[in-house]
């Protein structure tokens, strides 16, 4: 028998008519649960059944069975556009190929550029799209489309990729920031209208601890500091200030809970091993996929590692050739080292840059912008690797097979993960906005 006490909080939630909805938003870390049923059926009659309960017991109590179960993402972003014909698209017989020699990869008939020899050994986990095509070839309006699948627009504010994973694979109680940025980029996508609390915490280098994040007084002496600056801000609330003083104590709150948290060390990638230090290489890019990892094992949702500047409008070929030899080991160290935790069947990897390359080289040997034709790789969430999906024309000029539209991509992103890209959210500007605005799964690349 359940006991009183939360028999009748189970009642209230049951009732409360703003929680009953057709898709009831339940989260817990890396788990959703679609409906009331769902929710109920979640937990064991042993659970319930237990002496002294309340609801928020029992959610406690199966929250790490339910995150086991669970969804994460890593983002790792090409700033600037990387050449589809120096990394994933090499074309060896057209003049438009440049000097960039393909090679044989793990997939049989399947050639990457000579620049990404690691990655062409484990191309059996990564699913190559070479089709996507958009129309916009401005840096920062491509990165925020690339980032939250619409344009930027002076009124509503649209969250990023990895605010709404965190929103909803995400825990609100978590010790840790359900999304981490690490490395600078242009993008200007925040949490947008979902709130300050799921904007990125961001991290320059990998290679570094958090700045300001030891606590120099006791536990108890920071509290009441906290609770004091609560209070100071309480009579600015009063006057009119009570929104911005709401997101100012929400990002207190957060950081607190992060800084006194015995999860921290998972920020220490001084910790791995020398082999595994090695197996990453010594990039910035490298120790940012390997702390991407240790994040997602310490309960972290969403991780964006930043590499760059791709934007080689001169002497392309050098500088792709140093960018990839920063990029290729920690790519597939990183989803090897995945893959052997058992953690790649539920962390989706994402290879993406704002936009390609053109096809012809221009008079300084460089390549300018160029989203009519470009490629991305996915890896991971249930993505089937060894594949290619689309294809351009011999020159790589235009897409000739599968096209694949920025929505379709976003898509295809939040079905891996496991969340409605339907669902509505109310905006800043008070109309409902979905988290997709159209198009369509590309359901090959899951097979």
């Amino acid at each position: 028998m359940i006991p009183r006490r939360a028999h009748e909080t189970m009642s209230e939630f049951m009732n409360d008519p703003l929680l009953v909805q057709k898709q009831t938003e339940v989260s817990v870390r890396r788990r959703r649960v679609r409906s009331r049923r769902d929710f109920l059926t979640t937990f064991s009659a042993a659970t319930a059944a237990a002496a002294c309960l309340s609801w928020t017991d029992v959610l406690k109590l199966q929250a790490a069975e339910m995150r086991r179960r669970g969804k994460a993402c890593i983002l790792l972003w090409m700033q600037g556009g990387p050449s589809q014909f120096e990394t994933w698209y090499p074309k060896p017989s057209h003049e438009n190929g440049g000097e960039s020699k393909p090679i044989s990869t793990a997939v049989s008939g399947v050639q990457l550029s000579e620049n990404l020899p690691h990655t062409a050994k484990s191309l059996n986990d990564i699913c190559v799209l070479r089709s996507l095509t958009s129309k916009e070839g401005s840096h920062p309006r491509a990165s925020f489309l690339m980032h939250t699948g619409y344009l930027p627009t002076a009124s509503v504010k649209y969250p990023t990729l990895g605010a709404h994973v965190a929103k909803q694979l995400g825990d609100a109680a978590a010790e840790l920031p359900g999304f981490v940025k690490i490395g600078r980029g242009l993008s200007s996508a925040q949490g947008g209208f979902l709130g300050v609390e799921y904007d990125p915490f961001t991290l320059n280098s990998a290679k570094r601890q958090p700045n300001n994040t030891r606590v120099l007084s006791s536990q108890q002496r920071y509290r009441r500091r906290l609770n004091l600056l609560s209070r100071l801000e309480s009579s600015y609330a009063e006057s009119g200030g009570r929104e911005l003083v709401e997101d100012h104590q929400q990002l207190y709150e957060t950081t607190a809970r992060m800084v006194t948290s015995q999860h921290m060390s998972a920020f220490d990638i001084s910790q791995e091993s020398a082999r595994v230090q090695q197996a990453y290489g010594d990039s910035d890019f490298g120790a940012g996929c390997l702390l991407a990892r240790r994040l997602l094992e310490a309960g972290v949702t969403f991780v964006e590692v930043n590499a760059g500047n791709w934007d080689t409008h001169f002497d392309n070929f050098t500088r792709t050739r140093d960018l990839c030899n920063q990029v290729d080991q920690p790519y597939a160290a990183l989803l090897n080292d995945l893959k052997q935790r058992g953690m790649l069947d539920d962390t989706l990897v994402i290879w993406l840059g704002e936009f390609g390359r053109t096809p012809r080289i221009n008079p300084r040997t460089g390549r300018d912008h160029y989203p009519r034709a470009f490629s991305a790789a996915l890896a991971g969430g249930g993505v089937r690797g060894g594949q290619v999906i689309g294809a351009t024309d011999r020159g790589g000029v235009a897409v000739t097979d599968r096209p694949i539209e920025v929505v379709d991509f976003f898509r295809t992103v939040f079905h891996s993960l496991d969340i409605d890209a339907d669902h509505e959210y109310m905006s800043n500007v008070g109309r409902p906005i979905k988290i997709v605005d159209g198009g369509q799964v590309v359901q090959e690349v899951f097979g």
